[in-house]
């Protein structure tokens, strides 16, 4: 005959550990259930304990309807509505009848009492809190023999007051034992009370000091695979726990996968680690700030795949719009999506991102909307689980604090969890983080709804969380029969220092270095840290080891950019046709020179919409504004003979062209911002335009002239020469080619003004310069290209300084400055050829993109600055040069 008995657990990993247990044993007719269903499970027919999902969202409608003495006025604040779940399960626990306190005159506990008969009404009727659950058990308690049976109350070690007249009732009917720690609360119980057995051994205890959290798990990971690997433990039974679980989730998350172990998150795993997760988290992201394109990119990439109108777009649509775009507002995705079919008929489909764009536009009020069209499945539920526990507004908090199941068994796996489940199943090798002292025992504050001054916490918070972080610690170290391991980090995860814990205050601790090496390593990088002879036969490492020893002796060696004489990476790079910017960066940092045009290093876009352009772009924006202007002034009337009021005009459509254009070709601020970066870029265009200096009416006038251009260039303008004649620099082996700013040419072509504009403001000494130590090239090359490509004019060559105070600078001996430069050049190719590449004096520069390449520390310019020096002795002249 089959015997029906219940098992009353508490906690989820309590309760898969006692069904593996049964199922081990072949056991029959067995109910493993906690305190809530016990009681759901006397009440009969479909009773069900109230959730806390569910309670969170009753308590949100609760809210919506108002009317309250006290808390109408931060109702609607964020977390609200998880602060009154937490105090109203707190006022139930202690099974406190608020209808009958409210009468007490307390305003407080009158809104609460009004919360709770709201959150009663909107329950479904088979759904029950607590109390109430509690009462409906008791009514039926007579049918407990056969419905429970023998009663078995498992490693509980507290019981709220709630349920403590329950389980009196149940002792009337059926047998009723607890299976109890020394260290739990049994006093009020009256039953039998069976205590944990002493252990024939002594279980050892050891106490350890960390760096920080993240040293805390890879030490906790080295033992339990030590533990393991040794025969010493099976892996279920391991367990690691903490009185709090988030500061070390992340690492555990990240670091379990290359210790190759099972490791059972009993609490569940952060959703946000995995791919759900970031389907979500994507979607939140362009919904609460904006579109932009490298958003969209993460969310297709994420969400195609699904079964959503995504999968219906061309494979690699993306790949034909342009990288750098921004792309703020769907009328841009609509432009370039539309320029991308030209030139491919085949993106015709893309079309159909437009309308889901549109819903994305709409922002946060179209969550719902807009996760219809982008998730399904798991990330589906998450987005709805999400939206149901806090306001949309607050969906990035509430998907950071979301969870998913844990992937692996508790019963065959290594487990992470909090010291509240561990006490309810313990296990016989234990390793407990976090003991320090603002971590365990946790510090237990007023409750945010009800203080002190409202209801003593004495009378509500039956199981004050200090009082139960204590007892949970002294519950596991009772059932770890095998050993404890005790670890505290000496510095919190944002380094500030933290003490020792009060309840380590009778261990000895061992201190722990992070770069130990230890007894057992726990992946395979770990172990090459503690073998460094192995480490050393990778050949990464091996090179990675060299380099640092060549930083840290006084000659050049090939770390330091020194290599093979005419090394044909060196030659191409050279023999490449030369722009004034890559001519630049090769006299002022031929080191940089070969990493950019030699090796095609680049960095890397930021990822983000910038809050302001570059200045270089910045000066690009200028020089388009110029051009479009004096394009759309020539040839008729003409730019010389332009009043002042068509010039404004001319940049007026300029403006409006550009303001349109450039978020459709690179990253651009947000929409008022960049409004106001192309205003200010217009003010220093209209200073050029309307700075003329053009005396003879049949002079005219270009910008943006290209000269040295490749075969395939395409020539849309008219041109005063033809753009693909090639331009090289007397005397050397470099070609050139580029776009002149501005260019004012006579009608016989007897005369030419060549105009470099500076959107900064002027130097100190302006009127000094010449090439700026290879800083100001410009203005010399392109007046180098109008001689090679006009009929030998005499030519004006001169800086404008827009920024500032403007400022005109001519050029008084083009022929001295074409020689210096010729010979500058000379000086640079010549030590790139002979093998050597010296970083120069613009690598340490804000400006210089590469500096990351280069070492950071100060010492180590000193230590090979007299080698340095003896290698670029022939560049440092030209280097000082004004």
């Amino acid at each position: 005959m089959l015997v029906r008995h219940t098992t009353v657990i508490a906690g989820p990993l309590a309760q898969q550990m006692r069904r593996a247990a049964a199922a081990r044993a072949g056991e029959c007719g067995g109910q493993i259930l906690t305190l809530p269903l016990l009681a759901a499970r006397l009440a009969g027919g479909f009773v069900t304990p109230l959730s806390a999902e569910r309670l969170n969202l009753a308590v949100q409608e609760a809210l919506l309807e108002g009317a309250f003495r006290e808390l109408e006025s931060v109702r609607h604040l964020p977390g609200m509505s998880r602060a009154v779940s937490r105090s109203l399960r707190k006022i139930w626990d202690a099974d406190i009848d608020l209808r009958s306190v409210r009468h007490g005159g307390s305003d407080r506990l009158s809104d609460l009492a009004l919360i709770e008969d709201r959150v009663r009404r909107c329950l479904p009727v088979a759904m029950l809190a607590s109390r109430d659950l509690r009462d409906a058990a008791l009514g039926r308690i007579r049918h407990a023999a056969r419905a429970i049976g023998p009663v078995n109350l498992s490693g509980l070690s507290f019981v709220a007051p709630v349920w403590r007249s329950l389980i009196a009732a149940l002792a009337q009917e059926v047998p009723v034992e607890w299976h109890a720690s020394n260290h739990a609360e049994t006093e009020w119980f009256t039953g039998t009370i069976v205590r944990q057995a002493r252990f024939d051994h002594e279980p050892s205890i050891s106490a350890v000091s960390c760096a920080d959290p993240h040293h805390e798990v890879v030490e906790s990971l080295r033992w339990a695979r030590h533990l393991i690997v040794s025969g010493a433990a099976k892996p279920y039974e391991i367990a690691i726990a903490s009185a709090g679980s988030i500061a070390w989730d992340d690492h555990f998350c990240a670091l379990a996968a290359d210790a190759g172990l099972r490791l059972h998150f009993s609490h569940g795993i952060p959703a946000l680690s995995t791919r759900d997760g970031q389907r979500c988290a994507a979607l939140s992201d362009v919904l609460l700030h904006g579109l932009n394109q490298q958003r969209i990119r993460r969310l297709v990439s994420l969400c195609r795949g699904q079964g959503t109108s995504l999968d219906a777009l061309p494979e690699r649509w993306l790949g034909a719009v342009p990288r750098g775009a921004t792309l703020a507002r769907v009328e841009d995705w609509r432009r370039t999506i539309a320029a991308a079919a030209l030139k491919d008929p085949s993106l015709l489909s893309a079309q159909a991102i437009i309308p889901l764009l549109e819903v994305l536009m709409k922002g946060i009020s179209a969550a719902q909307e807009a996760a219809h069209h982008f998730l399904r499945g798991r990330a589906l539920q998450l987005w709805a689980a999400a939206l149901q526990s806090a306001p949309a507004e607050a969906i990035e908090l509430s998907l950071g604090n979301a969870r998913f199941t844990s992937e692996n068994d508790a019963a065959d796996s290594i487990v992470w969890c909090t010291a509240r489940e561990l006490a309810a199943a313990p296990r016989p090798h234990v390793r407990l983080l976090g003991l320090t002292d603002r971590s365990w025992p946790r510090r237990a504050g007023n409750d945010s709804i009800v203080p002190d001054h409202v209801l003593s916490a004495d009378e509500f918070d039956v199981d004050p969380i200090a009082q139960a972080d204590r007892r949970h610690f002294q519950v596991i170290l009772e059932g770890a029969s095998a050993g404890v391991v005790l670890s505290r980090s000496r510095r919190s995860a944002q380094g500030a220092r933290v003490g020792r814990s009060p309840l380590l205050r009778d261990h000895l601790e061992t201190y722990l270095s992070r770069a130990r090496i230890p007894e057992h390593a726990w992946s395979e990088s770990d172990r090459l840290m503690a073998r460094p002879n192995d480490a050393a036969k990778v050949d990464a490492i091996a090179s990675a080891d060299l380099c640092w020893h060549d930083w840290h002796i006084g000659r050049l060696t090939p770390h330091d950019g020194t290599f093979a004489a005419d090394h044909p990476v060196i030659l191409k790079a050279i023999a490449r046709v030369q722009s004034p910017t890559s001519l630049r960066l090769l006299l002022r940092d031929p080191l940089g020179f070969i990493w950019r045009y030699g090796l095609g290093w680049r960095v890397p876009r930021d990822r983000e919409q910038p809050l302001t352009i570059a200045p270089d772009e910045f000066g690009r924006l200028v020089h388009e504004l110029l051009r479009r202007a004096v394009d759309l002034l020539e040839p008729q009337p003409g730019y010389a003979r332009a009043s002042d009021e068509e010039i404004e005009k001319a940049l007026q459509k300029a403006v409006r062209a550009v303001r349109e254009a450039w978020p459709l070709e690179g990253q651009v601020p947000p929409l008022l911002l960049w409004s106001n970066t192309v205003d200010f870029a217009a003010s220093m265009a209209h200073v050029g335009l309307l700075r003329k200096e053009i005396s003879d009416t049949g002079t005219r006038s270009w910008t943006e002239v290209p000269f040295g251009q490749p075969d395939d260039f395409t020539v849309e303008r008219e041109l005063p020469w033809d753009p693909k004649t090639p331009v090289a620099v007397p005397g050397t082996p470099i070609s050139l080619r580029g776009t002149i700013d501005r260019l004012d040419l006579r009608s016989d072509h007897s005369a030419a003004r060549v105009t470099d504009y500076k959107t900064s403001a002027p130097p100190k000494n302006a009127g000094r310069i010449v090439i700026g130590g290879g800083s100001e090239l410009q203005r010399a090359l392109y007046s180098l290209a109008c001689r090679q490509l006009l009929e030998d004019p005499r030519i004006v060559a001169r800086l404008f300084y827009l920024g500032g105070e403007t400022m005109v600078l001519r050029l008084n001996d083009l022929d001295a400055a074409i020689g210096q430069i010729a010979d500058f050049v000379n000086a640079a190719v010549d030590m790139l050829r002979r093998g050597v590449a010296v970083h120069g004096r613009s690598s340490f520069d804000a400006s210089n993109d590469l500096r990351l390449a280069l070492p950071a520390s100060p010492g180590y310019g000193r230590r090979k600055l007299v080698a340095y020096n003896r290698a670029s002795e022939k560049l440092a002249r030209f280097w000082s040069a004004p």
